[in-house]
């Protein structure tokens, strides 16, 4: 066995902090989201005049971040690129710029999810939020 770290409500406070502060510096109203390495949600934040939907696309962004362990723009460059067969992936939701997965020591530990503005803008979020963590 081995031992790996793993996010705490600190951790996602910290990281959601970082990320409001990124939005509001750029007067973005977005939805964060974090989630855990399983794609179960930490944290979740719309902050004033987000969209409804927003809230949806927020964490399905994270989850598919966690679970598949890379970026979200990644299928979403794969389906642009003609493999469509990928929207029938099954537990990924959120194939959109925006979820940006939490590298701990070479561990996916989570993910950040952002939904709300320009996809690329989204993914400058949530790299935002993750770099409070230090690592």
């Amino acid at each position: 066995m081995r031992n790996r770290p793993s996010l705490t409500l600190a951790d996602a406070r910290q990281i959601a902090a970082a990320a409001e502060a990124e939005a509001l510096a750029h007067q973005w109203a977005v939805t964060i989201a974090v989630v855990d390495d399983g794609g179960h949600l930490l944290w979740l934040q719309r902050l004033d005049g987000a969209p409804p939907i927003s809230a949806q696309i927020g964490p399905a962004k994270a989850r598919t971040a966690a679970v598949g362990r890379r970026e979200s723009k990644v299928y979403e460059d794969m389906i642009n690129q003609g493999r469509v067969s990928f929207l029938s992936a099954p537990a990924l939701e959120g194939m959109l710029e925006g979820g940006v997965p939490i590298v701990v020591d070479g561990d996916c530990v989570g993910a950040v999810g952002v939904s709300g503005v320009k996809s690329s803008e989204d993914a400058q979020i949530a790299r935002a939020g993750i770099a409070a963590l230090g690592r």
